[in-house]
């Protein structure tokens, strides 16, 4: 279970509020609310971190590729109470931590700078084998990307190199909403698969089938989760 100590009566529900807190121009506000289910069910029901651990070394690390659109994020970690919801009405402004990119030097919980195209899956790549590497072979590395990141030939290299690589404690969930240029015959759970992931595509609005693919045991492999939502206008 997450470990936090937020109120016990911040809900999904909620989650609308706190998003309309934030104003202001260059918002990416799609690229926020086509993430805003995935981050709840993790940050509810699967990651165990929480603001009183978010520094543990047995924490589970959760990356934020899709850093464009933060927002979701923001409401999302101040209702866990990783920092202060009052944070949120300052978004973006000159003397706020909580810029258009997330800022791991300067927002509690976050584990990247994030927001270019195509770094975020590396990153984790090299996260889970750091953690091997040290012997730490409980935490769980999650990475969230968007389907038009598929673009980049630098996913496409940490896909084949996760899966050779055996590394079962990484996690990409891909937010599929239209966006890419390309594509692949079977849909993008194909393209992990044929790299030897474990791979399932679920509806990303559906909280309990989130749930239940998020928790699917996949040993040995890397496992990806494509969560389909309305397509990006």
């Amino acid at each position: 279970m997450t470990q936090t100590a937020a109120d016990p009566e911040v809900r999904y529900q909620d989650l609308g509020a706190l998003m309309g807190l934030m104003s202001g121009a260059e918002k990416h506000a799609p690229a926020a609310a086509s993430t805003l289910d995935v981050l709840w069910v993790l940050y509810d029901r699967v990651l165990r971190v929480g603001h009183g651990n978010a520094g543990a070394p047995g924490r589970d690390r959760f990356l934020l590729s899709k850093g464009h659109g933060p927002m979701a994020y923001y409401a999302v970690l101040a209702a866990k109470g990783f920092f202060p919801a009052d944070w949120l009405s300052g978004f973006a402004a000159y003397d706020s931590p909580l810029g258009h990119h997330p800022d791991r030097t300067l927002i509690p919980g976050v584990e990247i700078g994030s927001g270019s195209l195509g770094h975020g899956l590396p990153l984790a790549v090299g996260s889970a084998l750091g953690l091997r590497a040290q012997g730490l072979d409980d935490p769980a590395v999650w990475v969230l990307i968007g389907d038009a990141e598929l673009d980049e030939g630098s996913n496409h290299e940490a896909i084949a190199y996760a899966a050779s690589a055996g590394l079962e404690r990484l996690h990409t969930v891909v937010i599929d909403n239209d966006s890419a240029t390309h594509g692949w015959r079977g849909g993008i759970a194909s393209r992990f698969e044929a790299a030897g992931w474990s791979a399932v595509t679920v509806d990303g609005r559906d909280h309990a089938a989130l749930y239940a693919a998020f928790t699917t045991p996949h040993p040995g492999r890397p496992h990806a989760v494509v969560a389909r939502v309305e397509k990006k206008r």
